[in-house]
């Protein structure tokens, strides 16, 4: 955090005769701010010095392929995976970001694509924080986003960690949850080697419970990392469920992407009760292997918490979504279901999470055909072997910083709660500091930054500037192979002028208005280039005008 102190002066003239001004006693005081970007990152990403790191690269002298080595380390202090998050992540940075009131928020999710893409095309590797081999050991059960995240950071800083998986390959989700048109395989396992490389030892196809017991690995390690995701489908608990041709999301994805055959028929209909991101992708992994698909939500468009271009996807790929709806039961012949009953719903009174809860409309049953029906409600830990640690249906309680009831054990990741893949970085992340920390005897640090908001900054400075995204590639094209990438994302032209909408929300970006407003000529301009300006005390009156005019809030009168 950047603050400049300066001694507060007197109130006094600042001269005699005609015209003189009084002086304030307020001073400007230079306060790096918190950008709510940066605020709403769940991987606690610094998205504006990525961002301005390219806007600014010409006026700091530095080239292009320098400014995107430079992003690309900066992303890489948080996270392991910049270009895995520029594809998959629902970008809640965005959703905060103060350009919104203007022609709106900068195409964050992108640019950190972009950069992504860059650091495997020139095969960048992470700075490590020391350079010996520290004596202790730490085990990491779970090789999805978090386990391999806190992995990453316990390397960096010199610690020997072993991860255990039990599936053939790491990547949790990311590998068998997400398809490939939107997460190509090449991507995850480049970032995944990149980790890998810094000296962590993968075991593959051993599952803690039944090969190692969690008391083996507390005695074996010096600490120990719990990410064991949440990759069981839930039930929907309605008449006929167990037939042979009803999946759930999440097994649908993982026989898929294991290369399972999956004969679905010609109609299939997928139920949607949480209207996720699972239920999506299941839908559209459908249309590759032939079907037709229809989703069923019992709530509307505006409720759905699946990535809002995702669906308009889907919908360009001839998925049919019903909303207000929800199946009560199925027709069966033999083991197959043949038919799923449904029921209209209405919104009535919301709910506890604010959202209003779906009523069935009595009388409104009808009958849909299917040849298949996947269900994609939720996803539930398979905490097995971990009793000591869970806690009613198989999640597992945790502090702020991941720590467990169990000594020297931490968990994160979807066992502690269904979120999203940068949500499950962080929390590897935060708890890889808190195991350093535990074997360092270091203090917590905190950021006491304000956030930044709209009523701090002048919008007005700002030129108008259309947010760039890139076009997807046409529907006649994406099905020749159920794994061709859909979105092409930005170009590099396209990220470093993307990158220039930023706003620099909270520090300076050298703009000169402070200088050039003030009459006083009591701030001085940097001697070098990326410096802050400095105040000349001597001439300062107090007048403000330097914090009124700075676009970015970075000042502040004290």
């Amino acid at each position: 955090m950047v603050k400049v102190v300066v001694k507060k002066r007197g109130f006094a003239p600042r001269g005699a005769g005609a015209g003189a001004r009084e002086q304030s006693p307020l001073r400007p005081v230079l306060v790096e701010k918190r950008p709510p970007c940066s605020d709403a990152c769940p991987g606690g990403n610094r998205i504006r010095e990525c961002l301005t790191t390219l806007a600014q690269a010409e006026s700091k002298g530095r080239t292009r392929e320098q400014a995107l080595a430079l992003a690309w380390e900066i992303i890489a202090e948080t996270s392991p995976f910049p270009a895995v998050c520029g594809r998959v992540c629902p970008a809640l940075c965005e959703d905060q970001c103060n350009r919104r009131e203007l022609e709106g928020a900068v195409n964050i999710n992108q640019v950190e694509r972009a950069i992504g893409d860059f650091g495997i095309a020139r095969g960048l590797k992470p700075r490590r924080l020391v350079e010996e081999t520290r004596r202790q050991r730490v085990a990491v059960v779970g090789a999805g986003p978090s386990g391999l995240s806190c992995a990453y950071q316990l390397a960096r800083r010199g610690y020997r960690v072993t991860v255990y998986e039990a599936a053939a390959k790491p990547g949790g989700m990311l590998r068998w949850g997400i398809p490939g048109y939107r997460l190509p395989d090449g991507v995850l396992d480049t970032e995944i080697q990149r980790i890998l490389d810094l000296g962590v030892e993968l075991k593959c196809g051993v599952k803690v419970g039944r090969d190692v017991t969690l008391n083996e690995l507390r005695q074996g390690y010096d600490a120990l990392y719990v990410a064991l995701g949440a990759q069981q489908g839930v039930r929907l608990d309605v008449a006929g469920e167990d037939a042979a041709n009803v999946f759930s999301g999440v097994d649908f994805l993982n026989r898929f992407h294991h290369g399972e055959r999956l004969d679905l028929g010609p109609d299939v209909v997928v139920i949607v009760v949480g209207g996720g991101d699972t239920a999506i992708d299941a839908a559209r992994v459908s249309k590759r292997l032939g079907a037709n698909v229809t989703i069923l939500y019992r709530r509307t468009r505006a409720e759905m918490p699946a990535i809002s271009e995702e669906v308009d996807e889907a919908l360009r790929e001839g998925v049919r979504i019903e909303f207000l709806a929800a199946p009560v039961g199925f027709r069966k012949e033999g083991d197959r279901v043949v038919a799923m009953r449904a029921i209209r719903m209405e919104l009535g009174e919301p709910d506890a999470s604010g959202r209003r809860r779906p009523v069935p409309v009595a009388g409104s049953e009808y009958e849909i055909p299917a040849t298949a029906v996947i269900s994609a409600v939720s996803q539930a830990p398979d905490a097995q072997g971990f009793g000591d640690l869970v806690e009613g249906k198989g999640w597992i309680p945790v502090a702020a910083d991941g720590a467990t009831r169990l000594p020297g054990v931490w968990a994160g990741g979807d066992v502690v709660r269904l979120d999203l893949v940068t949500t499950a970085i962080g929390h590897g992340r935060r708890a890889a500091e808190a195991i350093d920390r535990s074997f360092t005897g270091a203090a917590p640090v905190a950021d006491p930054r304000p956030v930044i908001h709209t009523d701090r900054l002048q919008l007005d400075h700002y030129a108008k500037a259309e947010r760039l995204a890139p076009v997807s590639i046409e529907v006649s094209m994406r099905f020749a192979t159920a794994d061709r990438e859909v979105n092409p994302g930005l170009t590099v032209d396209q990220a470093f002028q993307e990158s220039t909408r930023c706003m620099s929300c909270g520090y300076c970006f050298d703009c000169e208005k402070c200088w050039m407003y003030c009459q006083d000529q009591a701030i001085a301009k940097p001697a070098t280039k990326g410096g802050l300006y400095s105040f000349k005390l001597q001439n300062c009156t107090g007048c403000s005008k330097c914090k009124d005019v700075c676009p970015c809030g970075f000042i502040d009168m004290v």
